[in-house]
């Protein structure tokens, strides 16, 4: 399995205690597409999180290829999220002072891979999503499907065994929206990877291969 969750527990305390996840076991093989849904503050947030080594959980395991992250030191799990890890954001979060293709090269020089493989892992995921004429280009003069296909890019270039997507069409009317999805879809399983996919468009659910279920801090259901 790539990734694990077994009766994990995350409690946030300010005024009152808030249970956002509440004993949610599941896990996600390789190559699968799994998509997170459910009504907001229902945990969905809290536990990608949780999947991307942001948060640590109360009780219970965290697994990524088999290691229990939630008792890994923190230098083991950055390592872990710059090489096995990768996030798609809702809004890109690309940065805007560099070029499509020094966005896309960036999670592999965090990694220490420059030169000729870095150019060459690059230009080949930017001549897959369609993206080859638009290498010099910055962000700002990109279309929104574009800047998501170069996010997709970032996210895929380094290889990881996960990815995390977090509303990727969000912000996408919904013709783009598909694109992006069948592209997503297609060059993830093309990589090999698992994609954890959080999102509340239904239409955008039934792309995945299993859907599951979130309600009160909890997994209410899973469909295939």
């Amino acid at each position: 399995m790539v990734l694990e969750l077994c009766d994990v527990v995350r409690t946030y305390r300010s005024h009152e205690s808030v249970r956002a996840v509440d004993g949610v076991s599941f896990a996600l093989s390789r190559g699968e597409w799994v998509a997170l849904v459910g009504p907001s503050g229902c945990g969905k947030s809290t536990l990608l999180q949780l999947a991307g080594l942001l948060d640590r959980p109360d009780s219970g395991k965290v697994l990524l290829e088999g290691l229990d992250t939630a008792a890994a030191d923190e230098a083991t799990r950055t390592r872990l999220r710059r090489s096995r890890l990768a996030t798609v954001f809702q809004f890109f979060h690309l940065l805007q002072t560099l070029s499509v293709r020094e966005n896309v090269a960036l999670p592999l020089h965090l990694n220490g891979i420059s030169g000729r493989e870095a150019r060459e892992r690059v230009d080949r995921l930017l001549a897959r999503l369609g993206l080859e004429q638009r290498g010099e280009h910055h962000p700002h003069q990109l279309s929104g499907g574009q800047m998501q296909r170069v996010a997709i890019a970032r996210a895929l270039v380094h290889r990881p065994a996960l990815i995390l997507a977090d509303e990727p069409t969000g912000n996408l009317d919904s013709h783009t929206g598909d694109e992006v999805l069948d592209l997503l879809g297609r060059i993830t399983r093309e990589e090999g990877a698992t994609l954890l996919m959080v999102t509340h468009d239904p239409e955008a659910a039934r792309r995945a291969d299993r859907i599951l279920v979130m309600r009160d801090g909890r997994l209410a259901g899973t469909t295939a």
